[in-house]
């Protein structure tokens, strides 16, 4: 069993920054793939940005050059720091781990994260 256990949520101003973390245990497979995805009220949930085991990471458009992903493969923990956030970063954020290949996905239980202008 896999499971995903996230810290770091809150609320911030806009222009603040807050960083995310996310600590993966059970049968974690070597090949694997980390992230994080945002739900805000009444819209479906988005890719926000991932990481592979090897390899360079990928972010959603609306969040490069202010959000960083990275990880740590020996800890199998990923972290998400989000700089210069807006109203529009209001969210609950998800960790995700896709495992082995083919992936099985799995989801945290939700970070809250609350951006006031």
């Amino acid at each position: 069993q896999v499971q995903l256990v996230e810290s770091g949520g809150g609320l911030v101003q806009a222009g603040g920054s807050l960083r995310l973390s996310c600590a993966a245990s059970g049968s974690i497979f070597s090949i694997n793939t980390m992230g994080w995805y945002r739900q805000a009220p009444g819209n479906q949930r988005e890719l926000v940005a991932t990481i592979p085991n090897v390899g360079s990471p990928t972010y959603a458009y609306s969040v490069k050059g202010r959000f960083t992903i990275s990880r740590d493969n020996a800890k199998n923990t990923v972290h998400l720091q989000m700089n210069s956030l807006n109203p529009d970063d209001t969210g609950d954020y998800y960790c995700y781990l896709g495992n082995g290949f083919p992936e099985t996905n799995y989801w945290g239980q939700g970070t809250q994260v609350t951006v006031s202008s």
